[in-house]
């Protein structure tokens, strides 16, 4: 059975994570290297990026359905004392705090803006806080590499990433401009989803696991179309690939890869 976290699981998961960005940060030996997952940015320009983005998502959630924007301010710029570690680190975890705070104040059921208004991910702060986990979890892998001490994203959290990636990132009420495909996902732990692509949009449903249906992998008698391309991997892999941490062909494809490359470039906003 495929199940999203707890929201208060959801919450400590991402104060875990951005304990690890920041200890990444701590360990640095200049914040001037280069992140290479994040090509144009320094080390410095990942830590801004992470502290304001909190501060915003903590201002949006706390205005709820008032918002209909993400509220950005000036005031959460990052201290200019870039040479002072200390300082900005606690900056941080400050940033962090305020969301955490934010997201507590409103619970998982709030109603608040989201930039996925087309997706199949609510616009509430419970999706926040699970999307939120997953820009941490992925920047704090970018940091850790930064720094030249990458660590595998936990499995609980790459799990839950690949569904909310999918439901989140991939669906939309936007019509697909190519022929309509079907994609299949499989993660080694288990885990299956199938993507369909259509001019209703794009749509993703779970699947058994490929072995709960030997030789179909699909959910019902009605739904026993052979997708027209799969890929699979540890939900490490699929997550990875998915935030363009890594390449399409570290995955187990089948079918028709161009499908995916077409995804990959799509933009139905």
């Amino acid at each position: 059975m495929q199940k999203t976290p707890e929201f208060p699981d959801l919450l400590r998961l991402i104060d875990e994570r951005s304990a690890a960005f920041r200890a990444a940060v701590a360990s640095a030996p200049s914040l001037d290297v280069r992140v290479p997952t994040c090509p144009e940015w320094t080390l410095l320009d990942l830590v801004r990026h992470i502290g304001e983005g909190r501060r915003s998502w903590a201002a949006t959630v706390a205005a709820g359905p008032a918002a209909t924007s993400r509220i950005r301010s000036a005031s959460d710029a990052a201290p200019t004392e870039v040479g002072e570690r200390d300082v900005l680190v606690a900056w941080l975890a400050e940033s962090t705090r305020e969301m955490l705070d934010a997201l507590r104040e409103a619970g998982p059921e709030r109603r608040c803006w989201t930039w996925w208004g087309r997706s199949q991910s609510p616009q509430t702060s419970g999706a926040v806080a699970r999307h939120q986990l997953q820009e941490i979890a992925v920047h704090t892998y970018d940091a850790q590499l930064a720094v030249g001490a990458p660590q595998p994203v936990p499995d609980e959290v790459a799990l839950d990433g690949v569904d909310e990636f999918l439901s989140t990132c991939c669906t939309t009420t936007t019509a697909w401009p190519h022929k309509p495909a079907v994609a299949d996902f499989h993660a080694a732990e288990g885990r299956s989803w199938r993507l369909r692509l259509s001019a209703d949009g794009a749509r993703v449903a779970h699947l058994p696991a490929p072995d709960a249906l030997p030789g179909t992998g699909t959910v019902a008698a009605g739904d026993l179309d052979t997708p027209d391309v799969s890929a699979r991997g540890t939900a490490v892999d699929l997550l990875l690939v998915m935030y363009g941490r890594d390449a399409l062909d570290s995955l187990e494809l089948d079918g028709d890869r161009g499908i995916l490359d077409l995804l990959v470039e799509w933009d139905p906003e």
